[in-house]
């Protein structure tokens, strides 16, 4: 009697097909990586940026709220016996026109660019927030009758190649403006009174039309 032929062998794998299913998970793997792996290291610093331009447009939003229940002005443009910041809106004081904001932003960390390695996440608006909880510029003229007129930004710039104090910065369209290296390499974001958000290389700060660049800016 012969005895019965296995069917266990035609249900295996030979080695040469082993060999080649490896070869192609190899190629699969290799290109799924080609193809993620760029994304993933481009994404990385831009991601602080990108967040900065989200804090900048609710910035924007809050003080067009604010503005809407004051007589169409925004802080700094109000007396502080009125509510607003007039007169507290230069230099350190600077802070003061976004604290008044505090009903109208979501929370005071979206005050300070995640890029800012000089300042401090703020936890509320009622105990400890100063200067230090603050990464961004206040346009002193700033009014939505102008719409291009800068409202708040990035505060980490250079004139002439030397960085930019706590003050008043005063700029004319001829002013040497850059972006220092501190934050988004050479580049910023700035937003505009009509709460647009702008993200700037240092060529495009440059060379920024005169409505945009004549502005009073308070640095905290």
């Amino acid at each position: 009697m012969k005895p019965r032929v296995s069917n266990q062998k035609a249900a295996a794998l030979t080695l040469l097909e082993v060999l080649v299913v490896i070869v192609v998970l190899v190629v699969v793997l290799f290109t799924l990586a080609q193809f993620f792996l760029p994304n993933t290291h481009y994404a990385r610093p831009k991601a602080p940026r990108i967040e900065c331009i989200n804090n900048l447009k609710q910035i924007g939003l809050s003080f067009r709220l604010w503005e809407g229940d004051n007589g169409d002005k925004y802080p700094m443009g109000v007396s502080v016996t009125n509510g607003g910041t007039m007169e507290l809106a230069t230099g350190t004081n600077a802070w003061f026109s976004f604290l008044v904001l505090s009903n109208q932003l979501s929370t005071p960390k979206i005050l300070r660019c995640p890029s800012d390695t000089n300042s401090l996440f703020a936890t509320n608006f009622k105990t400890g927030i100063n200067r230090r909880n603050i990464s961004y510029f206040v346009g002193v003229d700033a009014e939505e009758s102008n719409p291009q007129m800068l409202l708040a930004g990035d505060d980490n710039f250079e004139v002439g190649g030397a960085p930019v104090n706590s003050g008043l910065l005063i700029l004319v369209s001829n002013t040497p403006l850059a972006w220092s290296a501190a934050r988004h390499h050479f580049a910023g974001n700035v937003g505009l009174a009509d709460g647009s958000v702008q993200s700037l290389s240092n060529p495009g700060l440059t060379n920024l039309p005169t409505s945009l660049a004549t502005n009073r800016l308070a640095i905290p």
